[in-house]
């Protein structure tokens, strides 16, 4: 089997390195204005929120402490399968805590909207989300998300965290995946 370089897969560049660095920033000078004198808790959903986390973090001016869950309802498909999958849990009490979920994509909202609450269940004081990317056409659940990032057509994307098949997240931009990539699948 080939490995194919991956630029062969990609269709088109949906949002550039730059522009996604420069809405991070201005969603991070906002957040960091909200949560002045306070300490909050970032939460990002593995794997996919790790580039985000990062450059979202890095951007803030006030303190934060960072941890992750790991969270399934795909699979290895798709499509969300509605039932979420806790493979790795906080390592961080939440309870008295503001939350800031981040996030790589909502599709469905079935996973975030399990996040929140699960983690009010769990007693957190607040919990807010910052997505980087939306898709409202997929939405099944309506979740409120305070701080945003981007809203995408129906197409599969991929890079900067968010993959097909594990792969594609070290893009530095976001694209759209060629569905010869993925047909078969349904999208």
């Amino acid at each position: 089997m080939r490995i194919a370089d991956i630029q062969e897969e990609i269709d088109h560049e949906l949002i550039p390195h730059e522009r996604i660095m420069g809405r991070i920033q201005e969603v991070a000078a906002e957040v960091s204005r909200d949560y002045k004198e306070r300490y909050p808790l970032l939460v990002g959903v593995l794997k996919g929120a790790v580039n985000v986390m990062v450059a979202f973090s890095q951007a803030l001016s006030i303190p934060v402490e960072m941890d992750f869950m790991s969270l399934s309802s795909y699979g290895s498909g798709v499509r969300s399968q509605g039932e979420i999958t806790v493979r790795q849990d906080l390592s961080t009490d939440v309870e008295g805590r503001d939350v800031l979920i981040v996030e790589d994509i909502i599709d469905s909202g079935l996973t975030l909207d399990w996040l929140k609450r699960e983690l009010r269940r769990r007693g957190a004081a607040s919990v807010e989300v910052f997505a980087l990317l939306e898709k409202p056409e997929r939405r099944e659940v309506d979740v409120d998300v305070k701080y945003k990032g981007f809203e995408v057509p129906d197409v599969f994307v991929v890079g900067f965290g968010l993959d097909y098949a594990e792969r594609f997240r070290n893009l530095d931009s976001i694209a759209v995946l060629k569905a010869s990539v993925y047909e078969g699948e349904h999208a």
